[in-house]
């Protein structure tokens, strides 16, 4: 007779998968996507390799749905952030300051999901993200500009450029090498840093002020 799953049996195993995802996230978070292999993730789980792999195709399915994992949280976190806020100068900020702040609050899981190196395959679900959060911020925009709250711009390019000063001046902050190696400025700061200049760069100088003070130098 042929084996049948129940929806017991399916429940015990996504729970299983679930629960092994759970532990290969931790990984990633506390010593990044080269922490979490197979044997350390079956170890945590005091389960076998051979028991891993029986639900991912290979190492680096599992570390695919890892990234997802993680990146679908910080997304999820972000929209509803911009969802809350009701003008489009809000609603920039929400989304600049909720990336940056989550990304620095979460240190090494940010890293791994922006920055390290790893399996071409999550460097293809990077690029999907981006674009994400790409479309999220020309939405932002538009109704910006059609609200004569911006000024008309080339929206894509300005969205670009929005999620990639955000990014990319996260860099020093993030890195498992410089990070907490820097006392000049506090995270606080730097987000806020961060904020102004995106606002800047659409040309909107009239953004929600802060009770942050100017900082001067350069970022970490």
């Amino acid at each position: 007779m042929a084996y049948r799953s129940t929806e017991k049996t399916r429940a015990a195993q996504a729970q299983r998968r679930a629960t092994l995802l759970a532990e290969a996230t931790a990984l990633v978070a506390s010593g990044g996507f080269a922490a979490a292999t197979v044997k350390a993730i079956a170890e945590r789980c005091e389960v076998s390799v051979g028991s891993v792999y029986s639900y991912f195709d290979g190492s680096a399915d599992l570390l695919a749905a890892v990234f997802r994992l993680g990146a679908d949280q910080e997304l999820a976190a972000v929209r509803a952030a911009v969802a809350a806020a009701d003008e489009p100068a809000d609603r920039l900020r929400a989304l600049v300051e909720t990336f940056a702040l989550r990304a620095i609050r979460g240190r090494q899981l940010a890293w791994s999901l922006l920055f390290e190196p790893v399996d071409p395959r999550i460097d293809a679900e990077r690029l999907g993200y981006r674009a994400d959060y790409h479309a999220l911020t020309m939405e932002i925009l538009r109704d910006g500009v059609a609200a004569g709250v911006f000024p008309a711009q080339h929206l894509g390019v300005a969205a670009t450029a929005v999620i990639g000063a955000i990014s990319e001046s996260l860099t020093g902050r993030l890195s498992p090498t410089t990070a907490g190696t820097t006392t000049d400025t506090d995270d606080a700061d730097i987000v806020d840093a961060i904020t102004r200049f995106c606002f800047h760069g659409i040309g909107h100088t009239d953004r929600p002020s802060s009770t942050a003070p100017t900082i001067e130098g350069t970022l970490p």
